[in-house]
């Protein structure tokens, strides 16, 4: 961008590649059964449960790497170094944890949407609550994505920001409304080839241009460093991103719609391989940037300085396409950037309209309407109207964005320290309830916002030991630390209230909740029967005490 004139064959190739994305979502949007009478929310949001393999490994690879992904990581091995940019590692060993652990269960229960499990074993009331922790998460997810492509556009072709970000999620939105996963699965594989070709085509060149210093010279500026006063705040952001990375409907949608359980397993723990693969050409662009004298370039038009100012660290990627590539290059990696960008809102839009109207709207309409349940064009269509209304709210939080890394990393912040533990319990403990479930909801959220939260000026009220009073920072990985104290209190409460249960210690007519006292098959949300994963070491603990206090009952007897 020169003057504030626009690069007219850099909104051409900018076109071509919107245009290739879109009608490859709307032709992929008509093998899903989502109108006319034959409307199926299943198609719509599971895609029939018919991805194959190599679909699979590229949507669920594309999950996570997307405009955030690939400007935050060169934004922050510029600003803070590449040992402190930790998310592409945690989101792949993310991945593999969720197969080996997570995709066998979840898969062969057959399950929907993630919230299912929660639907079934708590009743709406509490999915509800914990579908407000995933709808941040996606929210802020959705809107760091679109605002990296927002400040792309504007550095290199001149197209304003708010303009990028407001066509780019539209037409995300719809062929999300046309296809579904359908439509989302298959744009992330255009994505994925587009991104991988436009970067590892793009840093080679920047890497050899007369203003970049090599790269092993200046390697101080660009791998940072770690001090003993870190430690704490470095595994703490580690664990969230590693086990945060888990509890998503984007991820689950995936591997729910995988055809076999063993299928859904696999191609999570090879798509964290592929992860560090696209994670490669964004640190490059980031040290490079940081190798850089930027007086010898053309920014220097623009600041005349040779770094780049703290406030354009999240541009570093556009900013190196632009001024230190060739402009057929600088095109097309900007081009694959913004594919990537416009393809990946759409998966988190998708996800949380799956949520709301599967297991928001549908058990709310049953409770309104005395039982009589939602048909499948109903839920179908509601959907398609939360898709328009959270694509909107993610647009005009991108807007309003500042730092790109900062919201994308607090994406997976409230999904690590409320979801995570939730998921654990409600899939891993037999005896989990409503009472333990509640207990560790309430106590996450007063132990997570206690800490503070810097990206929305919230102050800490609760002090952490270790607490940094000149910085105003925690030094306490207080994450991992509510995180472990809600996971202990969803345990330690749930087998209390399941033996007072048990042994009648306190009459079954006062579980309230009536989440101690075992369904019967038919009470079941659409009379699915739920498939409890094989016992684990919490499960036997709580199965070991109710046995117990069966035979100490018939002793007495």
């Amino acid at each position: 961008m020169v003057d504030g004139v626009i690069n007219i064959w850099g909104l051409v190739a900018i076109i071509i590649f919107y245009v290739i994305i879109f009608i490859i979502g709307i032709v992929a949007g008509r093998k899903s059964k989502s109108f006319g009478k034959d409307a199926n929310s299943t198609d719509l949001i599971l895609a029939g449960r018919n991805i194959g393999p190599f679909v699979g490994i590229f949507t669920l690879t594309a999950t996570w790497v997307g405009g955030g992904y690939i400007n935050g990581t060169a934004e922050y091995t510029l600003s803070s170094g590449l040992v402190w940019c930790q998310a592409p590692v945690g989101y792949a060993i993310s991945l593999a944890v969720g197969g080996l652990v997570f995709a066998g269960p979840m898969r062969s229960a057959g399950y929907m949407t993630m919230l299912d499990p929660f639907q079934q074993k708590y009743g709406p009331v509490m999915t509800a609550l914990l579908y407000i922790p995933a709808l941040l998460g996606d929210l802020f997810w959705s809107a760091a994505i679109l605002a990296a492509l927002g400040s792309s556009l504007t550095v290199v072709i001149g197209l304003e920001n708010t303009i990028s970000i407001i066509v780019s999620a539209v037409i995300a939105v719809f062929y999300t409304l046309i296809g579904g996963l359908y439509s989302v699965a298959y744009t992330d594989v255009a994505q994925l080839i587009m991104i991988l070709i436009g970067l590892f085509l793009a840093f080679p060149f920047a890497m050899h241009h007369p203003a970049v210093s090599p790269l092993e010279m200046t390697s101080s500026s660009w791998l940072g460093s770690l001090t003993e006063n870190d430690a704490g705040l470095y595994l703490d952001s580690g664990l969230q991103l590693i086990f945060g990375g888990i509890p998503w409907q984007v991820y689950f949608q995936r591997v729910l719609s995988a055809r076999t359980v063993g299928q859904a397993k696999w191609l999570s723990i090879v798509a964290g391989f592929f992860c560090l693969v696209c994670a490669v050409p964004a640190v490059m662009i980031g040290a490079i940037g940081a190798s850089t004298n930027w007086t010898e370039t053309a920014y220097v038009d623009v600041y005349n300085q040779t770094t780049v100012p703290s406030e354009e660290y999240k541009n570093i990627l556009p900013l190196v396409l632009q001024y230190l590539t060739p402009p057929a290059v600088s095109f097309i990696g900007l081009g694959a950037v913004s594919a990537a960008v416009m393809s990946s809102t759409d998966s988190a839009i998708l996800s949380m309209s799956s949520l709301f109207s599967h297991n928001v709207y549908r058990p709310l309409r049953k409770f309104l309407c005395r039982g009589k349940k939602a048909s499948e064009l109903e839920v179908v269509w509601f959907m398609r109207v939360a898709v328009v209304v959270f694509g909107a709210v993610a647009t005009v939080m991108a807007i309003y964005i500042t730092s790109i890394y900062a919201l994308w990393f607090l994406c997976s912040d409230f999904v690590y320290v409320i979801l995570f533990p939730q998921l654990v319990c409600v899939i891993f403990l037999k005896q989990a309830n409503m009472y333990g479930a509640l207990t560790g909801y309430i106590i996450g959220w007063i132990l997570r916002l206690g800490g503070g939260e810097a990206t929305f000026n919230l102050a800490a009220f609760i002090l952490y030991p270790w607490y940094d009073f000149e910085n105003s920072a925690q030094r306490f990985p207080f994450k991992t630390f509510s995180m472990l104290v809600s996971f202990l209190s969803i345990v330690i409460v749930s087998l209390i209230f399941h033996v007072l249960f048990a042994r009648e210690i306190l009459p079954k007519r006062y579980d309230f909740f009536a989440t101690c006292i075992p369904k019967p098959e038919e009470e079941l949300e659409d009379g699915e029967e739920m498939d409890g994963p094989e016992k684990t070491g919490l499960s036997n603990l709580g199965y070991n005490l109710e046995e117990q206090a069966k035979q100490e009952n018939n002793t007495k007897l």
